[in-house]
């Protein structure tokens, strides 16, 4: 199985980003018509035009696992939409054996936001640089580790339908809502088993002190007074070395702020990040178990607040569904 992106050193450091130029588009793709787009575009690739301008960047690997059944069907479709400009891939050098194109927001499909939000192309945010951009990122190993992570439990009801990843909001739709108090990876709920797990996921590639990680505490516990709401925190480390170092340095204050944390790595979860490789902290059975079972350990969990869509709300801003309409994705 393959393992989560594990920089070498930092974030982005296991590749070396190259734009990708074996992919020229057609003239006729320079040119937007997005009513004639819409013949073009079947509900699934509106949905994946969503959640790659919701997370940045996807791989052709993730996205399959969300969303084909097989890498060689979601190559062809990938194709047919990057030409149609509604996608930009590019693919980065890999210091070892090759990486898979990833895939981000193209014109065309900044342009089909845009027009399905009723707003001006640069409220979406587009511009051309912005595949450049995310390519050279030293974010870029970061934000597929958190999307790997999340794609696996977003995939799980394909073989285990009582599994589900029913909310996945990005970094940057956590900052919009909460941003004042605290800014996660991820939040998301995960569901199982007859029951919810509401979590903020920090995913730490390394680069990261252990008291800086420390310091993001009282944002939590902050969020936790003001909103009267008590979703989790999940850790996510490198390396399992590295999350009991940081088990060590914050169990004490995660106790005395009242927060409910567990820690994983990458040593573990790989492909299966349900399994029973997450550790409470203390008080109580700090033992590795599931997603499911924390919220056992945890009754008084609850969702975060700030999620039920607003006036202010447009077509950008609410939830993507983690996984298609065909597939059963609810916001």
């Amino acid at each position: 199985m393959p393992a989560l992106p594990r920089p070498a050193s930092g974030p982005g450091a296991r590749y070396t980003p190259r734009a990708a130029t074996s992919r020229p588009r057609s003239r006729a793709a320079r040119y937007i018509d997005v009513a004639a787009l819409s013949r073009h575009l079947t509900d699934r690739d509106v949905w994946l035009t969503r959640m790659v301008n919701e997370h940045k960047v996807l791989t052709s690997h993730q996205i399959t696992r969300l969303a084909f059944g097989a890498l060689r069907t979601a190559q062809r479709r990938l194709l047919t939409l990057h030409q149609l400009g509604v996608l930009d891939s590019f693919r980065p050098l890999a210091q070892t054996g090759s990486a898979p194109e990833h895939y981000t927001l193209g014109p065309a499909g900044a342009a089909l936001l845009a027009s399905a939000a009723g707003c001006d192309l640069a409220e979406v945010g587009w511009h051309s640089s912005r595949t450049g951009r995310i390519a050279y990122s030293p974010s870029l190993g970061h934000d597929l580790g958190v999307s790997e992570l999340l794609t696996h439990l977003a995939a799980r009801t394909r073989t285990a339908p009582d599994h589900r990843l029913s909310l996945w909001l990005s970094a940057r739709s956590c900052a919009r809502r909460w941003g004042d108090l605290i800014r996660p990876d991820a939040y998301a709920h995960w569901q199982a088993d007859g029951q919810l797990l509401p979590f903020f996921l920090e995913y730490d590639t390394g680069s990261e002190s252990l008291a800086r990680v420390e310091a993001k505490l009282p944002g939590y516990a902050a969020f936790a007074t003001t909103t009267g709401t008590s979703p989790a925190l999940l850790l996510h480390t490198r390396t399992e070395s590295h999350a009991q170092l940081l088990r060590q340095r914050l169990a004490a204050p995660a106790r005395e702020l009242g927060l409910t944390v567990a820690t994983s790595s990458a040593d573990f979860t790989t492909s299966t990040p349900w399994g029973p490789w997450w550790s409470p902290l203390p008080p109580g059975d700090t033992r590795r178990t599931t997603l499911a079972n924390l919220t056992a350990r945890w009754p008084s969990l609850s969702p975060a607040a700030g999620l039920d869509p607003t006036d202010a709300d447009t077509a950008l801003t609410l939830p993507v569904p983690p996984l298609p309409p065909a597939l059963g994705g609810s916001a």
